[in-house]
């Protein structure tokens, strides 16, 4: 809310909006909120009001009020009147009688978002329609605002950026890129030169082959907990350009347990308020908005890249112990998760659900004996819950070894139910063997002197086809870290170690963007990467081993490539841009 001293003087830099937070009959309990919504930072504020007779300020905290009559003036503490842009300070008060505020000023201008004395600003103009939307250009229309002095002009936004001022209700943006994602809004201006509030957003996708295109999946788990010490938002994606070329998100993880779906980490969901600097669209969360934290910065980010499907995944290593309860009534199980992914506060955000249970009939963190047929009745009975409208995946197991994990349950007889499996082509070496040998966590192929025979991406797929899993329906794994030990002195694989190499978050595990500096690659092996820097040996995937990994799946006809995860990539995407052109 900008408040406008004279149509000749700039928009000031705060505004003020009011709360009854509670009322008990005798009396009530009243917020302003103070904002800086302007470019620099402000030194002080004062806010005025008027109370009708008989309403009055009886107390306050947070800020020096005072009253000359009916008319009150609220000062900022010496503590609390400096604000950065975007910064948001409260101060709040005690009154009775029954009436409100009104004639807000905030430092001497209006607090309702840009009112000249006696001129109200124009209200919103409809959403955006498009129209004849081709490789570079869309057209744009809407329904006019009104005011109360006459309409001026319309501000078109692109992605939250004016690209064009028009007089008419409709606009041809031209000059775009094929096959991208664009926002666009509509703001009108009257003519004192007030702005109104924006439209609604119209998502767009211009036509062509512009990354995300064609028909392979390219997908990426975002881990709720990388909001914290990763400090890793789904506005990243849009930073690094990696929302362009991907098409689909798993959000990892939602919980099992007593049998049912449940959240996993509800405040980084849906609770945590995002600032306008970190949110997706630019615009801060507020204290009462329905659905704050990376669910609706989902939302938000699909708003701005339609194509992009998200998946909530339930389970993981650590959750997945809930599963053999869970499929114990495979209906009930599903009817839970269903019932949590389609909540009306955030279905939108959804397109279906993600299974990972780490292992079903075999040995995870814990061990299962479920029977090989718990995995195919769970999934049968989430594809009759969520329907054919809605995707149904699962992480599996690439243990191809004979006797190992895909041996133990019945993959083949679930995919019928599952729209693709994303196979964990990665993690089959590391050290959790902490002496040995030395062994790329993510091998392409089998090569000689592999630790385990079977531990390798092509054996695993070529297991699961033979068992009558359709290729299209399986998708290429790949990390994005690398996995180490130390005490290494041979820098081919096979070496000894006395240990885990040390890692930022966990000993034997670092990130790609810190490996690629740290010790970056000197060698291959069976279509991946490793590296020996001191006493310490890698190995992990890079943009050129990530491309030969992406032309091997073509050629076996995969529905495409998953990767785990965003964070691991480095602040250009450069290894998601590497999924995407070597896909294709």
């Amino acid at each position: 809310m900008v408040g406008l001293a004279t149509p000749a003087e700039a928009a000031t830099s705060a505004t003020a909006t009011y709360a009854k937070v509670q009322d008990w009959g005798t009396g009530f309990e009243g917020k302003w909120t103070v904002k800086n919504t302007g470019t620099t930072s402000i030194t002080s504020w004062t806010v005025e009001w008027d109370f009708p007779s008989g309403t009055s300020v009886t107390s306050a905290w947070d800020a020096d009020v005072t009253a000359s009559g009916t008319h009150w003036t609220a000062r900022n503490k010496s503590w609390n009147g400096s604000l950065a842009p975007g910064a948001s300070v409260s101060f709040g008060f005690n009154g009775a009688g029954p009436g409100a505020p009104s004639n807000c000023r905030i430092n001497g201008g209006s607090c309702d978002g840009g009112t000249i004395p006696g001129d109200n600003p124009p209200s919103a103009p409809g959403t955006p329609s498009a129209s004849n939307i081709t490789d570079t250009s869309v057209t744009l229309s809407w329904a006019a605002a009104t005011d109360d002095k006459g309409i001026k002009n319309y501000d078109v936004l692109r992605d939250g950026t004016k690209v064009a001022t028009v007089t008419g209700l409709t606009y041809t943006n031209t000059g775009l890129t094929a096959g991208t994602d664009y926002s666009y809004t509509v703001q009108a201006r009257d003519t004192a030169d007030q702005t109104g509030p924006v439209s609604g957003a119209r998502a767009v996708r211009t036509t062509g082959d512009g990354g995300g295109g064609g028909d392979k999946i390219k997908l990426g788990y975002f881990t709720n907990w990388g909001v914290y010490g990763r400090n890793y938002h789904v506005k990243n994606l849009v930073t690094s350009g990696s929302a362009s070329k991907i098409t689909h998100i798993n959000y990892a993880f939602g919980n099992v347990q007593n049998g049912q779906c449940t959240i996993g980490d509800a405040y980084a969901d849906y609770d945590k308020a995002y600032t306008a600097d970190q949110s997706v669209d630019g615009v801060a969360d507020t204290w009462d908005q329905p659905l704050r934290g990376s669910f609706n910065q989902l939302r938000k980010l699909k708003a701005r890249y339609p194509h992009i499907k998200v998946l909530w995944s339930f389970g993981g290593w650590t959750w997945s112990g809930g599963f053999p309860q869970a499929v114990q009534n495979p209906a009930a199980f599903a009817d839970s998760c269903y019932r949590l992914v389609e909540d009306p506060r955030w279905a939108d955000v959804f397109d279906g659900i993600d299974l990972d249970w780490e292992y079903p009939n075999a040995c995870g963190l814990s061990c299962d004996t479920s029977g090989p047929a718990a995995f195919k009745n769970m999934m049968q009975a989430m594809r009759a819950r969520f329907g054919a409208n809605n995707l149904v995946t699962a992480a599996i197991t690439a243990d191809a070894s004979s006797g190992g994990k895909i041996d133990k349950t019945d993959y083949a007889g679930a995919a019928q139910y599952t729209d693709w499996y994303n196979v964990m082509t990665y993690d089959f070496f590391g050290a959790f063997d902490a002496d040995g040998p030395t062994a790329p966590h993510s091998p392409l192929t089998s090569y000689a002197g592999i630790p385990q025979a079977g531990f390798n991406s092509a054996e695993a797929i070529a297991k699961l086809k033979a068992q009558g899993v359709p290729s299209g329906e399986l998708l290429l794994g790949i990390g994005f870290y690398g996995r180490g030990w130390t005490g290494v002195t041979q820098s081919a694989p096979g070496g000894t170690a006395t240990g885990p190499a040390p890692g930022t978050y966990e000993q034997g595990i670092e990130d790609y963007k810190v490996l690629k500096t740290s010790c970056p690659a000197n060698g291959t092996v069976a279509g991946t990467a490793y590296a020996h820097c001191g006493s310490n040996w890698w190995s992990y995937d890079t943009p050129s081993t990530i491309g030969g990994k992406m032309s091997w799946a073509k050629n076996q006809n995969l529905g495409g490539a998953f990767f785990w995860e965003f964070s691991g990539d480095t602040a250009n995407g450069e290894l998601v841009g590497a999924i995407n052109s070597g896909l294709g």
